[in-house]
């Protein structure tokens, strides 16, 4: 049996990649014997933009140098798809998807039903154009959507389906209406693998990371560095970029970024997957959000697993008062586990 997965697995982020990377680990460990791969379907416009905002020069939070780090990402990660990413031909369409001979086409995980991303808007995400009649969404996103008009080819392409399930509540409800039937939530495809690690070298004292928190204001954050500073902790970012770190971690592997999170003392991030790989690790950590883009798909996961209470304002002080608050892990590891195995159930009872 040949098994495809149809997913964002070339964009230039730390989040896309390990979701692409683990979902084809747990297939491959559910059907060992069977082919498993990552379909090699490039949206250009999407790739193109995403690549090229890697050079882009912001002098308020960059210098020369973490800028040069950082223009060196997309190499990193086009290595590390080439070493861990077990890659079909490269195909741009349908047509080629379809010459590929798979027997089932999983559509997931991220926002690949992002119907609102003009950069990225794929139809055949959805299944158009595809003949193949198992497909099967695994954990979909559409990202941030209000709309009450949906397209067409959303509505066609989600009723093509053998199996569909959600990653968060915007997408469970849109699913749900359209196909007119329950629609099983399961867990991020990072929940489900086992995910190396390896270590930065650069890294020597304990610390605080950070993980876009777009739009916090200087002033707290600098609030945030004193306390580090009082407390004998560095301040660094997971692949970010920000003058005012104690040293530059821009140009990380995938693997070194989990590493920057499995040993981080604390975390202050503001995106979905800076979230769970806080969770996953056991960290002590607090989301401050502020992209639209964000504040749904990250509070729906949260509050999924009862922690909507690590969010925060714009307030140092309640960052850092939210950081020292222990999270009982013991809990949210029974429900990790628990939605784990109900989520490898959905794939074990859909391809067969």
């Amino acid at each position: 049996m040949k098994i495809g997965i149809l997913t964002h697995h070339y964009i230039n982020n730390f989040g896309a990649f390990l979701q692409a990377y683990s979902l084809q680990q747990a297939v491959q460990d559910l059907y060992p014997d069977d082919e498993v791969y990552i379909i090699d379907c490039i949206n250009l416009k999407h790739f193109i933009i995403n690549a090229g905002g890697w050079f882009r020069f912001y002098k308020n939070k960059e210098n020369l140098s973490n800028w040069f780090q950082k223009t060196r990402l997309p190499w990193t990660f086009a290595k590390a798809r080439k070493k861990y990413m077990n890659l079909t031909h490269i195909c741009y369409d349908a047509k080629g998807i379809e010459k590929l001979g798979l027997d089932y086409i999983i559509v997931g995980s991220d926002e690949v039903w992002n119907y609102r991303e003009t950069k990225g808007n794929a139809k055949v995400k959805f299944g158009i154009g595809l003949n193949n009649e198992k497909l099967i969404a695994y954990a979909p996103s559409v990202g941030q959507t209000n709309d009450l008009e949906v397209p067409d080819y959303v509505k066609q392409g989600i009723l093509k389906f053998k199996a569909v399930s959600a990653r968060d509540a915007l997408t469970e409800k849109l699913a749900e209406n359209i196909r007119g039937e329950k629609i099983e939530r399961v867990v991020d495809p990072t929940f489900l693998s086992k995910i190396p690690v390896e270590p930065v070298a650069s890294v020597k004292k304990p610390y605080i990371l950070f993980y876009y928190c777009d739009g916090l204001p200087v002033e707290e954050k600098n609030k945030i560095f004193e306390y580090a500073q009082k407390n004998g902790l560095a301040v660094y970012g997971a692949g970010e970029c920000d003058k005012h770190y104690t040293s530059t971690t821009v140009n990380l592997t995938p693997f070194q970024w989990v590493w920057m999170f499995k040993n981080a003392s604390y975390v202050v991030t503001g995106t979905f997957h800076g979230a769970v790989f806080s969770m996953l690790n056991h960290r002590q950590f607090a989301c401050y959000l502020t992209n639209p883009s964000r504040i749904k798909k990250v509070t729906s996961l949260l509050e999924e697993f009862k922690l909507d209470s690590r969010c925060c304002d714009a307030n140092a002080d309640n960052i850092i008062a939210k950081l020292k608050e222990k999270i009982d892990y013991k809990r949210t590891e029974e429900e990790f586990e628990m939605r784990r195995n109900s989520s490898k159930v959905f794939l074990k009872d859909n391809i067969n």
